[in-house]
């Protein structure tokens, strides 16, 4: 009558009862040694856009803005991947589709935002003094 040692409950089995077995897969763990590569990674990302603004190492603004948002991307990935441990396996693929469906909608949302920008810029703009005395 009595119950194995490791037997607290007195079920017999050692899943506490509950009946259930949660096993959703391979889950992506890292080691420190991914989480220094990300850190490392992370923090040159960081470095190379800083210098290049400080230092004004590129004449153009806006060569340097493009560089730097090159950069930004590059690190979304690098966070996404060491850090959140997305690819395209975790959660059966379906991270990797929402974060898709995320992108997609983001882009559309910033280009038609800038579109209406633009062309309420242009045509809701009053027109110059110039124009204003050429007026019938």
């Amino acid at each position: 009558m009595s119950a194995a040692p490791h037997d607290t409950h007195g079920h017999g089995h050692d899943d506490h009862g509950h009946g259930e077995h949660h096993d959703d897969g391979p889950v992506s763990h890292s080691t420190f040694k991914g989480y220094m590569t990300g850190f490392v990674l992370a923090v040159v990302l960081t470095a190379i856009p800083f210098w290049l603004v400080m230092g004004k190492v590129l004449d153009s603004k806006s060569t340097t803005a493009l560089i730097i948002l090159g950069f930004a991307v590059v690190q979304i990935v690098v966070h996404m991947v060491y850090f959140l441990h997305m690819d395209t396996k975790s959660e059966g693929g379906w991270n990797m589709l929402a974060l898709i469906f995320t992108l997609v909608l983001v882009v559309i949302t910033l280009a038609g935002s800038l579109w209406v920008m633009y062309h309420m810029n242009t045509n809701m703009m009053p027109p110059s003094m110039h124009d204003m005395k050429n007026m019938p």
